[in-house]
């Protein structure tokens, strides 16, 4: 697959120092990340690398312990709806679609954000609710059409293939109309003519001037995709660059055939921070249950 590249314009993303600790435990440890504009910027590492958390904190489902996560030169306050209005949507690692909706209904709930239509609007049914409404269907129907699932707008979301469930996930964050687009694992489970896809796809969103972060296991994939590839191991930036200086790095290449380098952690510290991260997103998942 071959790239084009895209000459940036400024930064969209910039994080600064961003360190997650739960209690003891450091997960994230002083990450620094910036992602231009134009650019498609690759987040890998090995499992427990604190590749999740760290999205987590750029989002707002995690306030970081220590640094700062700034979009477009605005410090980005810690609620993850402020977050989707300030200009950045994401995917989940695990599909997060309402199942029993449709497929038109999942866009348009990524519609929200920027629905200015107030409760007695709707309630009323007044014409700047119905005109706002139609603009809404309509945009979420160009969105289908982008990522290729016009044909099946009324299908439960639950009835798609896995493949085009990824990419309705993909549709639904662009309906908030991102200035930066995370998606985390975007080809997981997928098979080879999938993965080709959403590579395409990405390139797609990338053209139509938004700037994208990804985290995936799939080497290959990033190596094609990223204009500049980043790796994390154990919550700490171990190396960062183009796709090839990452590719032939011996550190890059130690971590994932699981040799160990210099200061690296054992594996019960690896153990326990994995632990850390899942009892911390089960927290935050009771706590959205309860509101």
């Amino acid at each position: 697959m071959t790239t084009t590249t895209t000459t940036t314009t400024g930064t969209v993303l910039d994080a600064s120092g961003v360190t997650m600790r739960f209690g003891g435990l450091t997960a994230v440890r002083s990450v620094n990340l910036t992602v231009g504009s134009g650019e498609i910027v690759g987040l890998i590492g090995p499992n427990g690398a604190g590749k999740t958390t760290f999205f987590n904190c750029l989002t707002g489902l995690y306030i970081p312990t220590e640094g700062t996560v700034t979009y477009k030169g605005t410090v980005l306050p810690p609620k993850p709806h402020l977050v989707t209005q300030a200009g950045i949507a994401r995917t989940f690692q695990n599909i997060r679609l309402f199942a029993n909706m449709t497929v038109l209904e999942n866009v348009l709930v990524g519609r929200h954000t920027r629905t200015k239509e107030g409760l007695w609007s709707a309630l009323l049914r007044l014409p700047s609710f119905k005109k706002a409404e139609e603009a809404s269907r309509e945009r979420a129907m160009e969105l289908l059409e982008f990522t290729g699932l016009a044909a099946k707008a009324d299908h439960l979301a639950r009835n798609l293939p896995y493949g085009e469930q990824r990419k309705l996930e993909i549709a639904r964050a662009l309906a908030s109309e991102p200035g930066l687009l995370l998606l985390d694992e975007p080809t997981a489970g997928m098979n080879p003519q999938e993965t080709r896809a959403t590579e395409d796809l990405v390139f797609a969103i990338r053209d139509q001037g938004i700037a994208v972060l990804v985290i995936e296991h799939d080497i290959r994939f990033i190596m094609n995709l990223c204009d500049r590839v980043a790796v994390l191991v154990q919550g700490e930036k171990l190396v960062e660059g183009p796709a090839e200086v990452v590719q032939a790095d011996e550190r890059v290449i130690a971590a994932y055939l699981g040799t160990p380098f210099e200061d690296a952690p054992g594996q019960e510290e690896v153990a326990e921070v994995e632990a850390a991260e899942a009892e911390a997103a089960g927290h935050s998942t009771t706590e959205g249950d309860a509101k």
